[in-house]
């Protein structure tokens, strides 16, 4: 079955992205259409071998297309979300606007593709934070295995995660400290050049940012509501792919050559753990893969059962525009697109 698609925001990072992996996966789009605000229309944006020329949103007839990938901000996605899913498309969304919507399914297909017959509700699906993705993924099997209790989680997130400008600052900064050049913080709150910053997103009344409360509300919603989470998230000078560390606690044992077969054997991911120089992947690696990365798997001694582990994943990918694809895939597969027109 051969299906229209239209990507919102077709000019930025994930949407640009968003339409590669179309590509990659031979996704069976019959006409694909690009779509910008009025100051892009006209703009050339790549699809595999082809070009498409970006037309204005704000007078698409939807009615046109079958799916909507939405990668153009909160704002958009309230006004233009449920237009495009009254016209009769289902929209697959990638702001925070519509996750913690009880009738908006938020999805990762590797861990709750079943929650994808809730669609139905508004024709609208919620693609969750970057961070949040990589990490189900791997909670996953290991939940399923020895049932989670507690997960305390650092992220080392990439400049691509706040967009263009931010990548941009990072470069230009960089560049800047070696011909003496003052960096001045300008997306960022201070320095990203040779420097982290404990900081994404604003700060809520209990003190911990809203990027580290996305993380605990969706963790909780795609996988188990009984699971507790605490999380830091900090930004890093790194352009492309999130990292994180994380500690779990198990209500059952697991030891660590358990967890690193269980992990071997699924869906999304690839576990590299070898004990020695080198034996793990870092961001530089994961650039341009679809799967999330699993190294440094340990016992955690300080608790009754306890595992240590080190994540990795493109965010723009896994966090972002593949899993709106696969959730597109997985709309195709269980006939919905069929069931909503």
């Amino acid at each position: 079955m051969e299906v229209n698609v239209a990507v919102v925001g077709a000019t930025g990072n994930v949407g640009q992205e968003m339409l590669a992996i179309m590509e990659e996966r031979l996704f069976p789009a019959k006409e694909v259409f690009a779509l910008a605000s009025r100051q892009s229309i006209g703009r050339e944006v790549s699809y595999g071998d082809r070009t498409l020329k970006c037309r204005d949103l704000e007078t698409f007839d939807f009615s046109k297309v079958d799916i909507v990938l939405m990668a153009a901000g909160g704002s958009v996605a309230k006004e233009w979300a449920p237009k495009a899913a009254k016209a009769g498309a289902i929209v697959i969304d990638n702001s925070s606007h519509f996750r913690m919507d009880p009738d908006v399914p938020l999805i990762v297909p590797e861990v709750n593709a079943e929650a994808v017959a809730g669609a139905r509700k508004k024709n609208i699906i919620a693609n969750p934070n970057c961070s949040t993705a990589q990490l189900v993924v791997a909670l996953k099997p290991l939940h399923d295995a020895a049932t989670i209790k507690r997960v305390v989680v650092s992220t080392y997130q990439s400049t691509s995660g706040g967009g263009k400008e931010a990548m941009d600052e990072l470069f230009n900064q960089t560049k800047g400290i070696f011909v003496n050049d003052s960096p001045e913080p300008k997306k960022f709150t201070k320095q990203i050049a040779f420097n982290v910053i404990p900081h994404i997103d604003v700060f809520m009344e209990d003190g911990f940012t809203k990027e580290e409360w996305k993380m605990v509300a969706e963790t909780k919603k795609i996988l188990d509501p009984k699971i507790k989470l605490t999380a830091t998230c900090v930004r890093v000078p790194v352009f492309v792919g999130h990292s994180e560390a994380v500690n779990v606690e198990f209500e059952n044992s697991i030891s660590d050559d358990e967890a690193r077969e269980i992990l071997r054997e699924s869906p999304g991911l690839l576990v590299v753990d070898k004990r020695e120089d080198g034996g793990y992947v870092t961001p530089v690696e994961c650039v341009g893969d679809f799967a999330t990365f699993v190294s440094r798997i340990r016992v955690d001694p300080t608790v009754e059962n306890g595992l240590v582990f080190w994540c990795v994943s493109d965010n723009l990918r896994k966090g972002a525009a593949l899993n709106a694809v696969q959730i597109a895939e997985l709309l195709l597969n269980r006939g919905m697109l069929q069931q909503a027109a």
